[in-house]
């Protein structure tokens, strides 16, 4: 593979992945700039880990690189929840939905069909094995990518949640309203 197609087969990785996260960051109705900020860390993330995985310098496994996408997903995000008052998980999780095992967890449950429906001894062995490798990898990579987002939000969870320090003037105000309403 020549350098020039893999760097089109990462930014078109990375792309997917952005338009995947921006329908996922809509759902949860954040502000506009956090779907943008959401696709951004996807494409970015997603970019990140088709490298690992596919480099002939690193060549890591899916979970690995999964999880060190989902850690630089959390670290930038850490900056944007500071520059624009939201917290950063409105924006990191969804950047981490395009990169769920989906095709592991429909491999297992494949799997798992073809054991029910199968009735020769050899055939159960290989679903049996295909049931452990695909649901293991799966559970792998969901708890790689939830400890990877994790760690810098904890890290870093004063500057995460710094929409913190807006809101106690906004709860002032409301509380001073009320009382001037009677309420």
């Amino acid at each position: 593979m020549t350098d020039t197609n893999f760097l089109i087969d990462i930014l078109l990785d990375g792309l997917f992945a952005a338009f995947a996260a921006i329908g996922f960051a809509i759902i949860s109705n954040p502000p506009r700039r956090a779907i943008l900020i959401s696709a951004l860390l996807a494409a970015i993330g997603h970019g990140l880990r088709y490298f690992l995985m596919n480099s002939e310098l690193f060549g890591m496994r899916v979970t690995i690189a999964s999880f060190f996408a989902a850690f630089i997903i959390g670290l930038i995000s850490i900056p944007f929840a500071k520059s624009i008052h939201c917290p950063a998980e409105v924006f990191a999780f969804p950047s981490l939905l395009p990169m769920i095992p989906g095709m592991f967890a429909y491999k297992t449950l494949l799997a798992i069909n073809r054991l029910l429906h199968s009735a020769g001894e050899n055939n159960n062995i290989d679903c049996i094995v295909s049931i452990f490798q695909n649901g293991l990898t799966t559970i792998f990579i969901l708890f790689a990518l939830v400890l990877g987002v994790s760690i810098p939000v904890f890290m870093f969870q004063k500057h995460s949640f710094s929409m913190t320090r807006v809101l106690p003037p906004i709860i002032k105000d409301m509380k001073s309203t009320r009382k001037q309403n009677g309420y």
